[in-house]
């Protein structure tokens, strides 16, 4: 008995360590690598908008780095003959009836607000590179649907998340430019508007549960 319970003591300990090892090195993402992710990102059909660059396992946590592109929205998009800046995974018309819904379902609710999104297990940290608009963070979402268990967003992105309309009286509009800095904790309503021609930012995505690909790579990557 004594060595039965030595040994499961040792096989605990071992899984521990591995468990929680952390990477030795530090772990570059260079200018040029993400410059690349975007090019090849712009040149798809649709566009992308949010790519994934790396889900590093931390031990105890991964972190995963982010680049994203969104374009004009409203009369600018128009402007431009393009369709208004479309959220990730919102809820939209012609939802399929099978999806799972979430958030304050409600008839009619959020008409004409903004679209969004909040992630049940990252916080997501936005470094403003590039452009800037109108960053719209809290209240609740109002018709949102989850994102699917094999969708980008859910095992890739940002885990499990809900879409649709941002409402409520505690919403915040802010104005937002190169340099700077908003932290978006897990479960925050979060989208865009007032964007006049593009705004691009980095996303550092804390993921404590780890909920997103082990040890992901962007392919862009080289």
């Amino acid at each position: 008995m004594h060595k039965a319970l030595v040994g499961l003591a040792a096989l605990f300990a071992v899984s521990t360590v591995v468990g929680f090892a952390q990477p030795k090195a530090a772990i570059d993402i260079t200018n040029a690598q993400i410059k690349e992710v975007q090019k090849e990102g712009a040149q798809r059909t649709p566009p992308a908008v949010d790519q994934q660059l790396r889900v590093v396992d931390m031990g105890k946590y991964q972190l995963a780095v982010g680049i994203i592109h969104r374009g004009a929205t409203g009369q600018a998009a128009a402007g431009r003959g393009a369709g208004a800046g479309r959220g990730r995974g919102g809820a939209g018309r012609g939802t399929p009836a099978n999806v799972q819904r979430c958030g304050e379902q409600a008839s009619g609710a959020a008409t004409g607000g903004v679209g969004g999104i909040a992630h049940d297990d990252t916080t997501e940290t936005y470094i403003i590179v590039s452009g800037g608009g109108t960053l719209v963070t809290g209240g609740h979402i109002v018709n949102g649907v989850r994102s699917g268990p094999e969708s980008e967003v859910t095992k890739i992105l940002n885990g499990p998340s809900c879409s649709g309309q941002i409402a409520g009286d505690d919403v915040v509009k802010r104005d937002v430019t190169v340099g700077d800095v908003v932290i978006i904790p897990e479960g925050v309503p979060h989208g865009w508007t007032n964007i006049a021609d593009h705004v691009d930012y980095l996303s550092v995505r804390p993921d404590m549960n780890k909920v997103l690909e082990h040890g992901y790579v962007n392919p862009g990557i080289k």
